[in-house]
């Protein structure tokens, strides 16, 4: 706001009135002061929501406002439709979009980046801007929250947490442990054909509920008592037979 004594206040100090390095230093910085190289962001919208799709572009808007020459904060307005980095080789990729309300950092090109994110392919520049906010590149979080969902390396450790639904898809899933594999859960679903080489066990009593059908041969404790099995003394008559041979 402007002052009854002396108007607006520009961004000058006293001494950049002087003659000679002191006018040729303000008139650098002003002009330095139009460039844009990084600065952190919230995110104020995103176009994609997690699904597997190209990588998509935010609209973000600069947390640290402009002042005036008085020391006034000027919001800086939104910057619109900013591409974001995904980790990605080819056709793998690390799917973590970003969300409304996330703090990050965003670069600025040195050159009008507009029609490569049009074409996504090698192009002149698309004016002759120079180190614009109109192209932006948000480069990822930073100064955000606990997270709930994530993937955690620390010492001898890799966690993989998830609030509701863990997914692996591939033709071939293999875990492989050298000392123990384990699995908690109330219910345990297998769909498909089991095949187990080794051997199975438990310390508590296991309890099997539904028709089985067995091909080969069923022991316990060692004894054959699948439908080959036979019996020692045994009697005519109407008495028990002997235990399993």
């Amino acid at each position: 706001m402007p002052s009854e004594d002396i108007g607006y206040r520009g961004i000058g100090r006293a001494e950049d009135q002087t003659p000679g390095y002191n006018e040729i230093r303000f008139v650098v910085m002003s002009l330095m002061a139009r460039m844009s190289f990084c600065a952190p962001v919230e995110v104020m919208a995103v176009t994609n929501a997690g699904g597997v799709s190209p990588v998509g572009f935010v609209d973000v808007k600069p947390l640290i406002n402009q002042t005036d020459g008085q020391g006034n904060a000027i919001e800086h307005g939104t910057i619109y439709n900013i591409p974001y980095i995904r980790v990605q080789g080819g056709d793998n990729a690390v799917i973590i979009d970003p969300q409304v309300g996330d703090i990050g950092m965003c670069s600025f090109a040195d050159r009008d980046i507009s029609i490569l994110k049009s074409t996504k392919t090698r192009a002149n520049p698309g004016s002759k801007r120079k180190l614009s906010k109109a192209d932006g590149i948000y480069t990822g979080g930073i100064l955000n929250g606990t997270p709930s969902q994530y993937v955690r390396f620390a010492d001898g450790i890799v966690e993989l947490v998830g609030t509701n639904q863990l997914n692996v898809k591939a033709p071939n899933v293999a875990i492989e442990a050298s000392t123990q594999a384990s699995i908690t859960a109330p219910t345990i679903a297998l769909n498909g054909n089991l095949t187990m080489a080794g051997e199975t066990g438990g310390s508590s009593e296991a309890t099997l509920t539904g028709n089985f059908n067995i091909t080969g041969t069923i022991k316990n404790n060692g004894k054959n008592i699948g439908d080959t099995h036979t019996h020692n003394n045994v009697q005519p008559g109407s008495g028990n037979s002997g235990s399993v041979n």
